[in-house]
């Protein structure tokens, strides 16, 4: 007796590929909303925990929701006035920092091969600036507002509302991918992720707060301006895994060869990637590593995938994202049961 058309495991492969590549589109496709309700799903889980805890005495989980959306609104803000003057004396100090840049090359010129070539670059940049007009102007920013609004109102609705039926989503999610006698054991792994996802935030931000203070110290240390906010751009930086890092020490190159002359001009940059190299070798290894353990590779494929599809939002809730999917397919359990059985010889 022959098989059903529907039951062929090449019909069924073929399926799910062109079902993943449509997903795939349509994720990069439709961005706008996607992104910023993907990184609601995120913050959600990460402050869920502070929800239940919250909603134990009593209170309506609706209102702390509204409470949490508006204390993140005004940190946002908060945050935006902090920085915006010294974002405004950057913008100024471009000139400068191109003049910068061409003296710089000049002056190492010898260890510099190509500088032909560099300076055509350079001249070529210029004149695309020139062309452009600069920096984006009144009409751009206008043409942008709409776009920001909206993801805006997607993120806060979508991160209202996760937190309001979260536990309706878990349990409908769980009845869907498994029978009566599964359903528990997917239930408990949604929490599990929550609770690793949740964990590892509050692990990191800690880290983070710290090492900001840290580069905030050492660049005052060396007389920089504005180490505060360097220190801030640190802290939030260092949430992108890779990019982040390597963003915030090409800034200090630039800004250190404003500010200062020789050798000293790389003290900011080497100052940051000590302390960075500090945190990612043993700090965040030490503290993290107890509690998920995660191959490197995979974490550097997801942040690449993330990164391609949504760019710097990409990269922010990759990690969050692998670490719920791991959990879900309980890979981190079975990981540590594993390493837990191994035991290499001294």
């Amino acid at each position: 007796m022959n098989r059903a058309p529907s039951h062929d495991p090449v019909l069924r492969v073929s399926a799910a590929i062109l079902a993943g590549l449509a997903l795939l589109v349509g994720l990069k496709l439709a961005e706008d909303i996607f992104a910023p309700l993907l990184l609601a799903i995120t913050v959600g889980v990460i402050f869920a925990p502070v929800v239940d805890r919250l909603a134990k005495f009593g209170l309506p989980r609706g209102l702390v929701a509204i409470a949490l959306i508006v204390m993140i609104f005004f940190v946002v803000i908060a945050l935006g006035f902090l920085v915006e003057p010294y974002v405004t004396s950057a913008i100024d100090r471009i000139p400068t920092v191109k003049y910068e840049i061409r003296k710089f090359l000049f002056e190492y010129r010898d260890l510099i091969r190509g500088i032909d070539e560099v300076e055509q670059a350079l001249g070529a940049a210029k004149e695309k600036s020139d062309e452009a007009g600069g920096m984006p102007t009144v009409s751009d920013a206008l043409y942008l507002a709409p776009v920001i609004v909206a993801q805006s109102l997607v993120f806060f609705g979508g991160l209202f509302f996760f937190l309001l039926t979260r536990w309706n989503i878990y349990n409908w999610m769980s009845r869907r991918i498994g029978d009566t006698t599964t359903t528990a054991v997917m239930l408990d792994r949604f929490c599990s992720a929550e609770n690793a996802v949740s964990r590892y935030f509050a692990t990191i931000t800690a880290i983070n707060i710290g090492l900001g203070f840290a580069v905030t110290g050492g660049l005052m240390a060396i007389g920089m301006s504005g180490a505060p906010i360097w220190g801030i751009a640190a802290a939030l930086l260092n949430f992108v895994l890779y990019v982040g890092p390597a963003a915030m020490a090409a800034g200090l190159l630039l800004n250190g060869l404003v500010a200062f002359d020789g050798l000293m001009s790389f003290a900011p940059m080497a100052i940051y990637l000590a302390l960075n190299m500090c945190e990612a070798q043993f700090v965040t290894p030490g503290l993290v590593g107890k509690h998920i353990q995660i191959n490197p590779f995979m974490i550097f494929v997801s942040l690449v995938f993330w990164l391609w599809l949504w760019g710097p939002l990409g990269g922010i809730v990759a990690i969050p994202t692998t670490v719920i999917v791991l959990n879900l397919f309980n890979i981190l359990g079975e990981g540590r049961r594993t390493q837990s059985a191994r035991r290499t010889p001294d």
